[in-house]
Protein backbone atom coordinates (compact mmCIF):
# COMPACT_ATOMS: atom_id res chain seq x y z
CA UNK A 1 0.00 0.00 0.00
CA UNK A 2 1.43 3.55 -0.68
CA UNK A 3 1.63 5.70 2.05
CA UNK A 4 -1.14 6.06 4.49
CA UNK A 5 -2.78 6.59 8.07
CA UNK A 6 -5.58 4.79 9.96
CA UNK A 7 -7.09 7.21 11.83
CA UNK A 8 -8.43 6.10 15.49
CA UNK A 9 -10.26 7.96 18.03
CA UNK A 10 -10.74 7.40 22.05
CA UNK A 11 -14.21 7.56 21.61
CA UNK A 12 -17.50 7.53 19.61
CA UNK A 13 -17.93 11.61 18.99
CA UNK A 14 -14.63 12.83 19.29
CA UNK A 15 -14.63 14.08 15.62
CA UNK A 16 -13.08 11.43 13.26
CA UNK A 17 -14.23 11.97 10.51
CA UNK A 18 -13.87 16.03 10.64
CA UNK A 19 -10.33 15.19 11.53
CA UNK A 20 -9.69 13.02 8.64
CA UNK A 21 -11.64 15.21 6.42
CA UNK A 22 -9.53 17.68 7.28
CA UNK A 23 -5.89 15.39 6.85
CA UNK A 24 -7.48 14.63 3.23
CA UNK A 25 -8.33 18.57 2.23
CA UNK A 26 -4.22 19.61 3.43
CA UNK A 27 -2.79 16.68 1.46
CA UNK A 28 -4.66 17.69 -1.17
CA UNK A 29 -3.91 21.40 -0.76
CA UNK A 30 -0.24 20.09 -0.74
CA UNK A 31 -0.68 18.44 -4.26
CA UNK A 32 -0.87 14.87 -3.52
CA UNK A 33 -4.10 12.98 -4.69
CA UNK A 34 -5.51 11.92 -1.61
CA UNK A 35 -8.89 9.97 -0.35
CA UNK A 36 -10.25 8.72 2.51
CA UNK A 37 -12.24 5.32 3.52
CA UNK A 38 -14.61 4.62 6.00
CA UNK A 39 -14.74 0.70 5.56
CA UNK A 40 -17.70 0.48 8.19
CA UNK A 41 -20.63 3.00 8.93
CA UNK A 42 -23.52 2.71 11.33
CA UNK A 43 -26.30 5.10 11.54
CA UNK A 44 -26.81 5.23 7.81
CA UNK A 45 -29.77 6.27 5.89
CA UNK A 46 -31.69 5.39 3.03
CA UNK A 47 -31.49 7.67 0.04
CA UNK A 48 -32.08 6.71 -3.56
CA UNK A 49 -32.53 3.33 -2.84
CA UNK A 50 -29.42 3.24 -0.81
CA UNK A 51 -27.90 3.08 2.34
CA UNK A 52 -25.88 6.45 2.99
CA UNK A 53 -23.66 8.14 5.92
CA UNK A 54 -23.29 11.79 6.01
CA UNK A 55 -19.64 10.45 7.58
CA UNK A 56 -18.68 8.64 4.12
CA UNK A 57 -20.20 11.64 2.31
CA UNK A 58 -17.91 14.61 4.24
CA UNK A 59 -14.86 12.10 3.39
CA UNK A 60 -15.93 11.86 -0.43
CA UNK A 61 -16.75 15.56 -0.72
CA UNK A 62 -13.16 16.65 0.23
CA UNK A 63 -11.15 13.93 -1.40
CA UNK A 64 -9.67 15.13 -4.54
CA UNK A 65 -9.76 11.50 -6.07
CA UNK A 66 -12.89 9.66 -7.12
CA UNK A 67 -13.52 5.49 -5.62
CA UNK A 68 -16.43 3.91 -6.17
CA UNK A 69 -18.54 3.90 -3.09
CA UNK A 70 -18.15 -0.17 -2.72
CA UNK A 71 -14.27 0.94 -2.28
CA UNK A 72 -14.96 3.78 -0.08
CA UNK A 73 -17.31 1.91 2.34
CA UNK A 74 -18.00 -1.52 1.78
CA UNK A 75 -20.09 -1.97 5.01
CA UNK A 76 -23.34 0.32 5.68
CA UNK A 77 -24.88 -0.08 8.37
CA UNK A 78 -28.76 1.28 9.12
CA UNK A 79 -29.02 0.93 13.14
CA UNK A 80 -27.14 3.52 14.50
CA UNK A 81 -25.70 1.12 17.62
CA UNK A 82 -22.12 -0.75 17.72
CA UNK A 83 -21.22 -2.37 14.76
CA UNK A 84 -21.05 -5.53 15.52
CA UNK A 85 -24.57 -5.34 16.75
CA UNK A 86 -25.45 -3.42 13.89
CA UNK A 87 -24.27 -6.21 11.40
CA UNK A 88 -26.15 -8.59 13.56
CA UNK A 89 -29.07 -7.20 12.97
CA UNK A 90 -28.88 -6.38 9.37
CA UNK A 91 -27.71 -10.12 8.74
CA UNK A 92 -24.75 -9.16 7.48
CA UNK A 93 -20.83 -10.51 8.62
CA UNK A 94 -17.74 -7.30 8.24
CA UNK A 95 -15.40 -9.29 6.82
CA UNK A 96 -11.58 -7.84 6.53
CA UNK A 97 -10.34 -9.66 4.04
CA UNK A 98 -13.07 -7.13 1.97
CA UNK A 99 -11.91 -4.39 3.68
CA UNK A 100 -8.26 -4.68 2.98
CA UNK A 101 -8.80 -5.45 -0.64
CA UNK A 102 -10.87 -2.18 -0.87
CA UNK A 103 -7.95 -0.43 0.68
CA UNK A 104 -5.51 -2.19 -1.46
CA UNK A 105 -7.48 -1.29 -4.59
CA UNK A 106 -7.85 2.52 -3.63
CA UNK A 107 -3.67 2.63 -2.90
CA UNK A 108 -3.42 1.99 -6.19
CA UNK A 109 -5.05 5.39 -7.19
CA UNK A 110 -3.55 7.97 -4.50
CA UNK A 111 -1.00 9.12 -3.15
CA UNK A 112 -2.27 9.12 0.29
CA UNK A 113 -5.13 6.72 1.70
CA UNK A 114 -6.63 7.60 5.10
CA UNK A 115 -8.84 4.84 6.46
CA UNK A 116 -11.06 6.26 9.44
CA UNK A 117 -12.17 3.71 11.82
CA UNK A 118 -15.17 3.33 13.75
CA UNK A 119 -15.47 4.40 17.49
CA UNK A 120 -12.61 4.08 19.56
CA UNK A 121 -9.62 1.72 18.59
CA UNK A 122 -11.62 -1.26 20.28
CA UNK A 123 -14.56 -1.42 19.00
CA UNK A 124 -15.74 -4.77 17.90
CA UNK A 125 -16.64 -5.89 13.98
CA UNK A 126 -17.95 -9.17 15.11
CA UNK A 127 -16.94 -12.02 17.84
CA UNK A 128 -13.73 -12.25 16.36
CA UNK A 129 -12.50 -9.14 15.39
CA UNK A 130 -12.19 -5.71 16.30
CA UNK A 131 -11.40 -2.94 14.69
CA UNK A 132 -7.82 -2.97 16.03
CA UNK A 133 -7.66 -6.11 14.17
CA UNK A 134 -8.61 -3.80 10.81
CA UNK A 135 -5.36 -1.30 11.74
CA UNK A 136 -2.68 -4.02 12.56
CA UNK A 137 -4.83 -6.05 9.06
CA UNK A 138 -3.91 -3.07 6.94
CA UNK A 139 -0.72 -2.38 8.49
CA UNK A 140 -0.88 1.36 8.64
CA UNK A 141 0.75 4.06 11.20
CA UNK A 142 -2.30 5.82 13.32
CA UNK A 143 -3.50 9.06 13.81
CA UNK A 144 -5.41 9.37 16.92
CA UNK A 145 -8.45 11.81 17.80
CA UNK A 146 -8.84 13.40 21.16
CA UNK A 147 -12.08 14.42 22.38
CA UNK A 148 -10.94 16.96 24.65
CA UNK A 149 -13.27 16.63 27.07
CA UNK A 150 -13.61 15.69 30.92
CA UNK A 151 -12.55 12.26 30.78
CA UNK A 152 -9.83 12.44 27.93
CA UNK A 153 -6.99 12.06 29.83
CA UNK A 154 -7.45 8.51 30.05
CA UNK A 155 -8.92 7.51 27.44
CA UNK A 156 -6.29 9.01 25.62
CA UNK A 157 -3.66 7.37 27.32
CA UNK A 158 -5.51 3.96 27.53
CA UNK A 159 -5.45 4.50 23.82
CA UNK A 160 -2.36 5.10 22.74
CA UNK A 161 -1.29 1.81 25.19
CA UNK A 162 -3.49 -0.56 23.51
CA UNK A 163 -1.46 0.80 19.81
CA UNK A 164 1.68 0.03 21.13
CA UNK A 165 0.79 -3.25 23.01
CA UNK A 166 -0.27 -4.16 19.57
CA UNK A 167 3.11 -2.94 18.04
CA UNK A 168 1.64 -0.36 15.69
CA UNK A 169 3.14 3.26 15.22
CA UNK A 170 1.58 6.24 16.80
CA UNK A 171 2.42 9.04 14.10
CA UNK A 172 0.72 11.71 15.84
CA UNK A 173 -2.50 13.01 17.20
CA UNK A 174 -5.12 15.91 17.05
CA UNK A 175 -6.49 17.67 20.14
CA UNK A 176 -10.62 18.30 18.99
CA UNK A 177 -12.03 20.83 21.40
CA UNK A 178 -15.65 19.28 21.40
CA UNK A 179 -16.70 20.23 24.40
CA UNK A 180 -16.25 24.59 24.58
CA UNK A 181 -16.83 24.77 28.29
CA UNK A 182 -14.02 22.31 29.05
CA UNK A 183 -12.32 23.53 32.26
CA UNK A 184 -8.46 23.80 32.69
CA UNK A 185 -8.25 22.95 29.10
CA UNK A 186 -4.73 24.24 28.57
CA UNK A 187 -3.44 22.36 31.24
CA UNK A 188 -4.90 18.93 29.93
CA UNK A 189 -3.50 19.40 26.78
CA UNK A 190 0.10 20.10 28.60
CA UNK A 191 -0.87 16.59 30.43
CA UNK A 192 -1.06 14.98 26.68
CA UNK A 193 1.99 16.55 25.11
CA UNK A 194 4.05 15.25 28.49
CA UNK A 195 2.91 11.87 28.60
CA UNK A 196 2.05 10.96 24.74
CA UNK A 197 5.13 9.92 22.52
CA UNK A 198 4.05 11.14 19.27
CA UNK A 199 3.51 14.70 17.94
CA UNK A 200 0.89 16.67 18.33
CA UNK A 201 -0.34 17.16 14.90
CA UNK A 202 -2.61 20.00 16.40
CA UNK A 203 -5.08 21.81 18.28
CA UNK A 204 -8.84 22.00 16.69
CA UNK A 205 -10.76 24.73 18.52
CA UNK A 206 -14.49 24.77 18.95
CA UNK A 207 -15.77 25.48 15.88
CA UNK A 208 -19.62 26.35 15.83
CA UNK A 209 -19.83 25.11 11.88
CA UNK A 210 -16.93 23.14 10.80
CA UNK A 211 -15.96 22.07 8.15
CA UNK A 212 -12.68 20.20 6.64
CA UNK A 213 -11.22 23.54 5.44
CA UNK A 214 -11.36 25.43 8.57
CA UNK A 215 -10.39 22.67 10.27
CA UNK A 216 -7.66 21.72 8.40
CA UNK A 217 -5.84 25.11 8.98
CA UNK A 218 -5.30 24.41 12.48
CA UNK A 219 -3.11 20.88 11.54
CA UNK A 220 0.44 20.61 10.59
CA UNK A 221 1.12 17.58 8.47
CA UNK A 222 4.62 18.61 8.70
CA UNK A 223 4.69 17.21 11.86
CA UNK A 224 3.66 13.64 11.45
CA UNK A 225 6.52 11.27 11.75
Amino acid sequence: MNKGYFITGTDTGVGKTLVTSALVHGFAEKGFKAAALKPVAAGCAWQDGRLLSEDVAQLVAASNVELPAAIVNPYSLEPPVAPHIAARQAGVGIDLGVIQQASERAAGSVDILLVEGVGGFRVPFSDEADSADLAMRLGLPLIMVVGMRLGCLNHALLTAEAIAARGMRLAGWVANRIDPDMLVFEENLEALDARLQAPCLGVIPWLQDPCCKDAASFLGLERLR
